[in-house]
């Protein structure tokens, strides 16, 4: 069976979702609020319409993760001081802690996936991902490379 590219990263991502959910499973953290928490801690104090479409998600569906994450303890909603029906959102204390392990967990999920690959292959195959990113999203390489080392 010949795979596209697209089927075979789609199926790729989902494992890899599937591994790290596996693992926080304790934390009560999943792979979307993981991407979340990440987005907010580049961009904090991000009302919630665009952080929704930075992560591509619709507005209704943030808001529910951001309450969900607000009751566990992890983001703050604050009032926008330029427009009081907004509201703009900022990572916790405890939030910055779980970063921490977070960041453990998805770099031993990409450790067992890239398993049998050479230091070389590696870079080449985040080289080459990242080239098929930037071509299907028309961002510029090098602003992506530096936002996506949190």
């Amino acid at each position: 069976m010949n795979e596209t590219i697209g089927f075979l990263l789609n199926d790729t991502a989902r494992l890899f979702r599937r591994a790290f959910n596996a693992r926080m499973k304790g934390s009560g953290i999943t792979a979307l609020q993981w991407r979340l928490i990440s987005y907010l801690k580049r961009h904090e104090g991000v009302r919630q319409g665009p952080l929704a479409e930075l992560i591509e998600v619709e507005p209704i569906t943030l808001s529910r993760m951001v309450d969900r994450l607000a009751e566990a303890g992890l983001v703050e909603r604050h009032a926008d001081p330029t427009d009081r029906r907004a509201w703009q959102l900022y990572l916790t204390p405890r939030a910055r802690t779980l970063l921490g392990e977070m960041r453990r967990t998805t770099d031993k999920v990409s450790e067992e996936a890239t398993e049998g690959l050479s230091a070389a292959e590696r870079d080449q195959l985040i080289a080459l991902v990242g080239r098929v990113r930037c071509n299907l999203s028309r961002r510029d390489t090098t602003k992506e490379s530096q936002t996506e080392n949190v």
